[in-house]
C-alpha cells in the first residue's frame, strides 16, 4: 500500500462538476492499494499518518493532524501502484482489483477514524477532479512495507 500525503490548507474532490467532499486545514492522502496488501497494511498506514508530526510549532515540524484538530481527505488512486521501469506505458499489474481495493480503502479510512481523525473521502473509482492548496509545500510518500 502506498500513500502520498500532502499538508494542505484546504482540499476538495469534484465529480461531474460538483464538489462531493472537502476539508479545511489538514491532510490530503492519495492511497494506492496493491495486490499483496492486507488489513494490516491499512492499519499501519492509518496509524502512521494519524501520528505523523508534519505540522509546525515554534518553527519546526512537531504536531500531528490529531494535535492540530485537522481533517484528512482520503482519495483512492490506483496509479500509485504503477510500474514505470520498462517502456513508456505504465503497467498496473501490481494494482489490486477494484472490488478488493475498495474494501482496503474503506478499512484505511475506518482505521483513521478509530485513531480519532476526522475523515472525508473521494468517490472510489470515479473520475475525480482534486483541488488543493498545499501548505509548505509539504509532501511525503509512505509505503506500508511490502
Amino acid at each position: 500500500m502506498r500513500a502520498v500525503v500532502q499538508r494542505v490548507l484546504s482540499a476538495s474532490v469534484s465529480v461531474g462538476g460538483e464538489v462531493v467532499s472537502s476539508v479545511g486545514a489538514g491532510l490530503l492522502v492519495f492511497l494506492g492499494v496493491e495486490k499483496a496488501d492486507t488489513a494490516e497494511d491499512a492499519a499501519y498506514l492509518a496509524g502512521k499518518i494519524s501520528r505523523l508530526r508534519i505540522f509546525e510549532r515554534d518553527g519546526r515540524m512537531d504536531l500531528s493532524v490529531l494535535d492540530t484538530g485537522g481533517e484528512v481527505l482520503a482519495v483512492s488512486q490506483f496509479t500509485l501502484a504503477a510500474d514505470l521501469r520498462k517502456g513508456n506505458r505504465p503497467s498496473f499489474d501490481r494494482a489490486e482489483a477494484p472490488e478488493k481495493a475498495v474494501v482496503l480503502y474503506n478499512l484505511f479510512m475506518e482505521n483513521l477514524r478509530e485513531n480519532g481523525v476526522r475523515v472525508n473521502a473521494g468517490v472510489f473509482g470515479a473520475d475525480m477532479k482534486i483541488s488543493l492548496v498545499n501548505d509548505g509545500p509539504v509532501t511525503f510518500v509512505i509505503y506500508s512495507g511490502r
